[in-house]
């Protein structure tokens, strides 16, 4: 009895070691799991600031080129940059849909010298972003030379992986 309870307690103790070497397989199979699934979701959010990035850095260069286009006069460059169903509210109070404020582009007062924005930030909701910034235009209108600011909240939307105003708001800053 003596040998076999040995022999029992020896093949025992070989399993419980075996059963703590699978036990610590496992805990470290884990861990290197989840250390496998945290650099994923890392990647994925850097991949995800990088395209806001990218983004952010198009739909202001949108806003630079409707700028542009306004000092240019050119309705037909800043049309492709609006909706159909556009909200336009100018720093008079004017509200204009997309056609209004397209020949209001094209009018020959004031004669624009110079528009461009002092800062402009970008917010991301879902497929859509917001532009809240500052810009400065310069101009001669009644042969008298004026230059102003103007707070502006502009609402792009992405549509077919392209972004659209869909609404522009801007108020005259007086001080």
């Amino acid at each position: 009895m003596d040998l076999r309870s040995g022999a029992i307690d020896a093949a025992q103790a070989l399993m419980n070691a075996q059963s703590r070497r699978r036990s610590e397989g496992c805990y470290r199979m884990k861990i290197v799991l989840c250390g496998l699934v945290l650099l994923s979701a890392l990647a994925g959010n850097a991949q995800t600031a990088s395209s806001r990035e990218a983004q952010q850095a198009r739909i202001l260069a949108l806003e630079i080129a409707w700028n542009q286009a306004v000092m240019q006069k050119d309705s037909k460059a800043v049309a492709p940059l609006l909706d159909e169903q556009l909200i336009y509210i100018d720093d008079d109070g004017a509200v204009m849909n997309k056609a209004r404020y397209l020949a209001n582009v094209q009018e020959p007062e004031p004669r624009l010298l110079h528009i461009a924005n002092e800062s402009a930030q970008v917010r991301f909701f879902a497929a859509s972003a917001v532009v809240i910034g500052i810009w400065r235009e310069q101009g001669v209108r009644n042969g008298k030379a004026y230059v102003f600011r103007d707070r502006f909240v502009d609402t792009w939307i992405e549509r077919n992986s392209s972004w659209i105003c869909v609404a522009s708001q801007s108020t005259l800053i007086t001080h």
